[in-house]
């Protein structure tokens, strides 16, 4: 398996375009932590948790969202963080049609991801990740 943080960010993304549980659950620890802006659309309080969380998670795209596509572009490493600049396009019947830059700051141990936050304002997640 290529584990260059590019090649992780691709299939992750990939993995969750395609809504692939099985994917997502293997590229992340069984101790991941993700923070993510349809948790609160979806009511949540607390980031997603776990493998289950991750499930959970994808759950919670189908309930929020009519359609969600993530798309990086920019991967930056300093340590075990990754920045990831890119954008996001969704769709729902009660926020219409949005496509906007986003940021995700992830953090891998031993090749696997264990943590992730989504960043509506890019320049936070920059500032955060600095």
């Amino acid at each position: 398996m290529d584990s260059a943080p590019e090649a992780l960010i691709g299939r992750l993304f990939h993995a969750f375009n395609q809504r692939d549980a099985e994917t997502i659950v293997a590229l992340c620890s069984e101790e991941m932590e993700f923070v993510a802006v349809t948790g609160e659309e979806a009511g949540r309080e607390s980031p997603y948790s776990g493998r289950d969380g991750l499930r959970d998670y994808l759950a919670d795209v189908e309930k929020v969202w009519e359609e969600l596509l993530i798309t990086p572009s920019r991967v930056e490493r300093r340590g075990d963080k990754l920045l990831v600049v890119g954008r996001v396009y969704v769709r729902s019947r009660e926020l219409g049609i949005r496509d906007m830059p986003v940021a995700w700051i992830w953090v891998l141990r031993d090749g696997s991801f264990v943590r992730g936050e989504v960043f509506v304002d890019p320049d936070a997640a920059a500032a955060r990740f600095a």
